[in-house]
């Protein structure tokens, strides 16, 4: 069986030769260890030192050579837009305090995976919203490691009025 033992990042580019891809969901791309099969129905076993969020795009370097390519598959999103960059910021907030994962697009809207509560919420704040299919790849923030974060870590807010929002960790 094919075995990817590194990641590569889109950004930083690769020499390897790309012999395959992988399509995946977002909640399908944070992995360590983990059998799959290629968009092509070959398997491949992901067998990486620690988890990784892995991005459209990256490659998967075999330890055989080459290369699978990650695709970000399309999925129900909603795209949040707002007057200007200060209602932009203040929508980012509040979804930001709800922990939810914000792919932030060019022309500077926010894209999020489709829920209606929080869809609710933007429109309370004012933004009209595009609810369709497309990938979704969101900012890596706290899903990547160097803040002390990693996803599905514990995470808990105080609810007394004594402190201020506070992170346990």
């Amino acid at each position: 069986m094919r075995k990817v033992v590194d990641v590569r990042s889109a950004k930083r580019g690769t020499g390897h030769l790309i012999v395959g891809s992988v399509t995946l969901r977002f909640d399908e791309r944070h992995r360590r260890r983990f059998r799959m099969k290629d968009d092509n129905g070959e398997d491949f076993l992901l067998d990486l030192p620690k988890p990784v969020l892995l991005a459209d795009r990256d490659r998967l370097i075999l330890e055989q050579g080459g290369a699978i390519e990650v695709k970000a598959a399309v999925e129900a999103v909603a795209d949040l837009h707002t007057n200007g960059a200060a209602a932009s910021a203040r929508l980012a907030w509040h979804i930001g305090n709800r922990h939810t994962p914000v792919h932030v697009l060019p022309n500077g809207a926010l894209r999020i995976l489709d829920d209606h509560v929080l869809v609710d919420l933007a429109k309370r704040h004012g933004a009209w919203i595009r609810r369709h299919e497309a990938p979704f790849s969101p900012e890596p923030g706290a899903y990547v490691g160097g803040n002390g974060h990693s996803q599905g870590a514990a995470h808990t807010h105080d609810s007394g009025n004594e402190a201020p929002h506070r992170d346990v960790h």
